[in-house]
């Protein structure tokens, strides 16, 4: 039974041993008596006990390797550190098990030496700005240098370029100065363009101005003129009703004296007058109502004849009277009714236009600027309320100066 045992127990461990399994992407590396004999690929396999043996199982993916910083002189004796991965691949595993001895190792040193020659030929400056360029270089040597091994490096990447603190803090107080020259230069232009555009208004605000003024000067100068013209029409109109009337009236040299005296008391007030002269008519107006008493005492005509005024030829009538209110009133009725009439008639445009198959499709200018409405089916603009209010306003424009001239009268 011990001897059963036994050789159960050798012939499990010798079948055990000869049977081995690969994983997936990798391949194992069998040697027959210390010598290469063939190459495992993923999947079971038989090995002859004793006699064959799997000395390495690569792995077959694509390997990322990080190296430490490690310190490189630029071209202008700087230290900066640089931190480094490798990005790799075995592409011949019987050369990568047995060209090197450790393939990551001989990588890592090749990966310095390569990358200290690269940046001793720039300057800092280069070395921050021409990160792709150091990538590539270096590629290309280690990809090179390691085809020998059976590894093919597919990418080189510098994670870090770190430099010295004091260049690092030099480096940030110049880029702050040149973010301030580039704020102060936005800022001076925003003001320049600022100014720029406030003088444009105040330019085109000081011209609206002018013209406004002007509008204003002739439109007062326009208002002025017309308002003498009515006063001086209102004078001559008043000075001719007082002259008709006087000589209607047949004035004697009694009443003009007796005017002129009544006269006197007025040109005598005032805080001013301190003195007053007595003018040379009063003789004149004091022996006309001495002719005149002298006439009226006489019972004569001679008496008239020695007053010194003469009698007024042809035949004078006293001018109607003008009631001012009553003109008033009827002006005021008139522009009531005329307001009537336009509201009526707006009212009924609004309403025809409410009513279906009627719609406006033109304009007729009424003149004044203002566009009036018309239907589809006649021709005649109707007037809007406002179009309407214009041509009342204009219409009843030339009475409203004719009541202004006979209420000044």
């Amino acid at each position: 039974m011990i001897v059963a045992l036994v050789v159960a127990l050798a012939v499990i461990f010798i079948l055990a041993s000869s049977i081995r399994v690969i994983r997936q992407q990798r391949v194992g590396m069998v040697e027959r008596l210390g010598r290469f004999n063939r190459t495992l690929e993923p999947g079971p396999h038989l090995l002859i006990p004793v006699l064959d043996k799997v000395r390495y199982n690569l792995d077959m993916r694509e390997n990322v390797i990080p190296f430490p910083p490690q310190g490189v002189i630029t071209e202008d004796n700087l230290m900066v550190g640089i931190d480094s991965v490798i990005y790799f691949q075995i592409v011949d595993p019987e050369r990568a098990a047995y060209e090197a001895q450790d393939y990551v190792k001989a990588i890592e040193q090749l990966t310095q030496t390569t990358l200290r020659n690269i940046i001793g030929g720039l300057d800092l400056e280069q070395t921050l700005t021409s990160r792709e360029e150091i990538n590539q270089k270096l590629r290309v040597v280690l990809d090179e240098a390691t085809g020998k091994w059976g590894i093919k490096v597919n990418r080189v990447e510098l994670r870090a370029i770190e430099p010295p603190p004091t260049i690092r803090d030099a480096m940030e107080k110049g880029a702050r100065a040149e973010r301030d020259k580039r704020a102060a230069i936005l800022i001076a232009e925003g003001q320049r363009q600022s100014n720029i555009l406030s003088a444009g208004g105040e330019k085109e605000s000081a011209i609206l101005r002018a013209q406004g003024d002007r509008e204003a000067a002739v439109l007062r100068a326009q208002a002025d003129r017309q308002a003498q013209m009515l006063r001086a029409e209102g004078e001559a109109q008043a000075i001719g009703t007082v002259f008709n009337a006087i000589h209607a009236g047949q004035p004697d040299q009694a009443l003009l004296s007796y005017q002129y005296l009544q006269m006197l008391p007025q040109l005598a007030k005032g805080d001013a007058n301190k003195m007053w002269i007595v003018p040379s008519e009063l003789n004149d107006a004091l022996k006309g109502l001495g002719g005149v008493v002298n006439q009226a005492m006489s019972g004569g005509s001679a008496g008239a004849q020695g007053t010194g005024i003469p009698a007024a030829s042809g035949t004078f009538t006293a001018p109607p009277k003008i009631d001012v209110q009553a003109e008033i009133e009827q002006q005021s009725r008139a522009d009531e009714e005329a307001s009537r009439k336009t509201v009526a008639e707006a009212i009924a445009a609004a309403q025809e236009l409410e009513r279906p198959g009627v719609r406006p499709h033109a304009t007729v200018n009424n003149g004044n600027g203002t566009p009036a409405v018309t239907d589809g089916r006649e021709n005649a603009p109707v007037l809007t309320e406002q179009s309407a209010a214009d041509s009342t306003a204009a219409s009843t424009e030339p009475e409203t100066v004719g009541e202004a001239a006979n209420v000044q009268r």
